[in-house]
């Protein structure tokens, strides 16, 4: 590998178009990803896609006119000390506020290299183009960040309406269901088994089952209802992973308060109280989850959760006192 330093006007050239082309592709996959859900954003990488490949193109005619049609194939990966960019295919996978401050870096870490490059340069001709990319590319990084700015003030609400909607689909959705059964299906099996044998490591035992078992069960429903390419709702695995950790943390809540020993003075009163207290705390969260994100008065998400909630307790105490 070669440092900046060493390269001569040929390969700063070829690198720089090199450069360009790159940063386009990356520019084009931004805008194309975010199309559907945030046009404007996507306008804005269209934009800046196509102004880098204006910069390969001038770049290109300068090269073709100083040395020719063929270009070596150099680029960033050859160069020691040169800032890399992330592959295409993980630059995709960015959020879209991540997108936003990823196009200032590369633009401000362009300006840079021009810089560099430009500082090197015997060629007057080549020193000029670099001095001027130079100066484009930190105009551009003032404008990634004030066309961000503009769009934000422009369309910015219906844009975090689109994130929230996409947040809520994703990731509240499955999480609220895995909580809502993990705490409230697993109430039956615990507290039935506490009262049937007023052995706490028991209780635990049949806890923990219970909730590792719904949280596998409820992550594969999850992952398997759709794939999220019609509903939007995202990767069906991070789906499922999100509602089956949330399931057996619904049923681990009050599950944990059984691994007091059974050795202690009213180990099993303790036990249940505290796990009692615990369901109570959980579908008071549900409750407000409901109402923070699925736009459920909070009064009545409480009503909803707690009627559920009492009729699975009310099971289990029946069932483990027969």
């Amino acid at each position: 590998m070669k440092h900046l330093s060493e390269l001569d006007e040929r390969e700063v050239l070829a690198l720089a178009i090199a450069s360009e082309q790159e940063d386009s592709q990356i520019y084009q996959v931004f805008a194309d990803k975010l199309r559907a859900d945030f046009p404007a954003s996507a306008e804005i990488f269209d934009d800046m896609a196509e102004e880098e490949r204006s910069h390969r193109g001038m770049l290109f005619g300068l090269y073709r006119e100083k040395f020719g049609e063929h270009l070596p194939p150099i680029r960033r990966e050859d160069v020691r000390g040169f800032d890399k960019r992330d592959r295409i295919w993980m630059s995709a996978t960015l959020g879209i506020d991540k997108m936003r401050r990823q196009a200032e870096r590369m633009e401000l870490q362009a300006a840079s290299f021009y810089e560099k490059a430009a500082a090197q340069s015997t060629d007057v001709s080549v020193r000029e183009m670099l001095v001027r990319l130079a100066e484009i590319e930190r105009g551009h990084e003032k404008k990634a960040g004030d066309l961000a700015a503009t769009v934000t003030a422009k369309h910015g609400e219906a844009e975090h309406d689109t994130e929230r909607r996409q947040f809520v689909l994703q990731y509240v959705q499955p999480g609220l269901a895995g909580l809502v059964d993990g705490s409230v299906s697993t109430l039956a099996p615990v507290f039935a088994a506490a009262f049937a044998t007023h052995n706490n490591w028991s209780t635990f035992l049949v806890g923990l089952a219970a909730s590792l078992g719904a949280g596998v069960s409820m992550g594969l429903t999850e992952a398997l209802s759709d794939d999220g390419t019609i509903t939007g709702r995202g990767s069906p695995w991070t789906r499922g992973v999100v509602c089956g950790i949330m399931t057996a943390v619904g049923g681990l809540g009050h599950t944990l308060p059984y691994l007091v020993p059974d050795g202690m003075a009213n180990a099993f009163s303790i036990a249940t109280g505290l796990a009692i207290l615990i369901v109570v705390i959980e579908l008071g969260l549900i409750a407000w989850i409901r109402a923070r994100y699925m736009e459920t008065p909070f009064f009545k998400a409480i009503i909803q959760i707690v009627i559920g909630g009492l009729i699975v307790f009310m099971i289990g105490i029946l069932i483990g006192s027969a």
